[in-house]
């Protein structure tokens, strides 16, 4: 069967499972990089390396916030136009798409160089820190195209049905960036700088094996010297539809900016690497579900376009449940082997055991409901819905928690600002359930009004 067609005929259930089992299997990787990585960091460079590559995350969150704006803007409007049979739109996306990621990652590893340490001072580096950090981003920043085009153009390809080959992107970097670790950390000995350049290698292969992929013919979605030239709509739907994640990231940074501060005024440099430690071991719950998150899009996405509502339903129902499956499990981890979990990244410091335990205990309290949270927002994207998708992408972190990490450390200090997120984690969920009862309930025609960004004939 045609990999766009079968989109909108195959079994639901199969079909989750074919396009999930490989976004998860690449997000799995992805997650294993990020724990390891900080492992190595860890035992072979330090806590204070770790807290430095946390004081750098905001930095980062920001580098792929715009790798999401152009990239799963993209996927969407793609998945859209192949169900709707419109491929020469579909490909005129994608290699409008390219430039952008291309230009816009250029322009902003500039910007960041050349604003550096003022810029992580500001962001709460301490002077034992700085060093750490600043070494690190370096390095990183020389490589964000090479990583901008590695994840925005997998998306394309998981957008034209064949997310197999989009899981080999992930796969590929993500096994060199683990080996590159070890041999730049504990045989070369090349410090925090080892662990960023392993980053910038591996993130070179991906880019390398998308391109290889694209020019070689194999792809449905051809990348044509026509569709190089930036279409002014073109561009505005990509960044329209795109919005919601890249808003969702970038206050995610301005967030992560906010949470680092307080970690360092109410809790030192060894909080802020706990912390760091913490949401690494939450990556391994948080990306599967991202996987099947991205893996539900691109067939809802077709379904919408099709006008085939009652799949693009059942679509979002399966999501849900897997992903709450994940969360679920992955909680209960984290209740019985806190502290196993943390002595992993340390070489016996007992602080940064204990600390990170209470923390992890805290900050993941209400974890199983955020899988439906995730399916949810990425519901709204996959539709091409961005006033939506952008609320709910937003609701935890501008709604909720930033004004609880305002306002609950002044009360009660450190442990304010454990609580802060399952409280947030809490109200985000409820709000999500409401915008899609008022979707597929309240209207009695939840599907209706297609296409805000399209023109034309419908196929």
């Amino acid at each position: 069967m045609d990999s766009s067609k079968q989109l909108g005929e195959s079994n639901i259930g199969q079909l989750l499972w074919k396009f999930s089992l490989p976004a998860i299997t690449g997000m799995l990787v992805n997650a294993l990089y990020n724990v390891v990585d900080r492992i190595f960091v860890g035992r072979g460079v330090g806590s204070l390396a770790l807290a430095g590559i946390t004081i750098s995350f905001p930095v980062m969150i920001v580098l792929m916030a715009f790798s999401m704006l152009i990239g799963m803007g993209s996927t969407s409007l793609i998945s859209i136009r192949l169900g709707e049979r419109r491929k020469e739109e579909a490909e005129q996306i994608a290699g409008n798409g390219l430039v952008l990621l291309v230009l816009i990652a250029a322009v902003l590893s500039l910007l960041f160089l050349g604003f550096l340490e003022p810029l992580l001072s500001a962001f709460g580096a301490s002077e034992v820190v700085m060093p750490y950090a600043a070494d690190y981003l370096r390095v990183i920043l020389t490589g964000n195209v090479l990583m901008s085009i590695g994840f925005g153009m997998s998306n394309m390809i998981r957008a034209e049905g064949k997310p197999v080959i989009a899981m080999y992107t992930i796969l590929i970097g993500g096994i060199t960036n683990i080996l590159l670790d070890y041999i730049a950390i504990f045989l070369l000995e090349m410090g925090i700088k080892g662990a960023a350049l392993a980053t910038v290698i591996s993130q070179g292969v991906s880019a390398g094996w998308v391109l290889y992929y694209y020019l070689s013919g194999k792809s449905l979605i051809k990348l044509r010297s026509k569709n190089f030239t930036l279409q002014p709509i073109v561009c505005l739907n990509i960044f329209a539809v795109g919005f919601p994640p890249f808003a969702l990231q970038l206050v995610h940074s301005v967030q992560q900016v906010l949470f680092n501060k307080s970690l360092a005024f109410y809790g030192g440099d060894l909080a802020v690497a706990a912390v760091g430690v913490v949401f690494s071991l939450g990556t391994f719950m948080f990306m599967p579900v991202i996987g099947i998150s991205q893996a539900a899009q691109p067939i809802i996405g077709f379904n919408y376009g099709a006008r085939q509502f009652d799949r693009v339903k059942a679509t979002l129902k399966l999501a849900s449940f897997w992903a709450t499956v994940i969360v679920g499990s992955g909680y209960i981890f984290t209740r019985i082997w806190p502290e196993n979990l943390i002595a992993l990244f340390s070489r016996g410091d007992v602080q940064l055991i204990e600390l990170g335990s209470h923390a992890m205990q805290r900050l993941f309290l209400v974890l199983p409901v955020i899988g439906f949270q995730i399916v949810g927002a990425g519901y709204f994207q996959a539709v091409g819905k961005p006033v939506q998708a952008t609320l709910l992408s937003l609701s935890r972190q501008v709604l909720l928690f930033i004004p609880l990490l305002l306002i609950l450390p002044r009360f009660w200090g450190l442990e304010g600002i454990w609580w802060g997120a399952p409280i947030a984690d809490a109200g985000a969920t409820l709000i999500t359930a409401g915008c899609l009862y008022y979707e597929f309930r309240a209207r009695n025609a939840p599907l209706a009004g297609l296409e805000p960004y399209s023109t034309g004939r419908k196929g």
